[in-house]
């Protein structure tokens, strides 16, 4: 659980407990090649003095464009439980965000071409205050996490009654 359970209140269950897709990660993994080319190529290339400053400017470049995202990544979670919305993020500087599931008016997702291919979307989340809407991006399996939220809104929804 990428939640601390000390976060949770008494009788407060995880119902959906996620992270940003995966896909976040593939401009950076993109880049990490790029820089590494780079760097490859001006240590085959130039002389040593050269080659020590470009893998220098490389080196910036990967903890700037490649392991700062990573850890954004690995840092941010996103948890529904029974009560609430639960939204952590940050590496150094945490940051969060709580909303009681009565505030929340509607949920939808929304997701384009590449989104369905990678199973994630966006989830949107409208509540009636002066925030009006939450877009949590890149949620994986969106539609199963909309479907176990509104579940959650609407007990009843789905049931025949009996």
């Amino acid at each position: 659980m990428a939640i601390s359970s000390k976060l949770l209140n008494e009788g407060e269950t995880v119902v959906v407990d996620t992270r940003t897709h995966i896909k976040a990660l593939l401009l950076p993994l993109l880049i990490l090649v790029v820089l590494l080319a780079v760097g490859t190529f001006a240590q085959v290339t130039w002389d040593q003095t050269v080659a020590f400053v470009v893998w220098a400017v490389v080196a910036v470049g990967i903890v700037w464009y490649v392991l700062r995202p990573a850890l954004i990544w690995a840092t941010s979670s996103y948890t529904f439980t029974n009560r609430r919305l639960i939204t952590r993020s940050g590496i150094l500087v945490r940051r969060g965000h709580d909303m009681p599931l009565a505030r929340i008016s509607d949920i939808a997702y929304e997701f384009g071409l590449i989104d369905r291919m990678l199973g994630c979307g966006t989830l949107i989340i409208s509540d009636a205050s002066e925030y009006g809407q939450i877009k949590l991006h890149d949620i994986p399996r969106v539609e199963e996490t909309q479907r176990k939220v509104n579940a959650m809104l609407h007990p009843s929804a789905g049931h025949d009654g009996t």
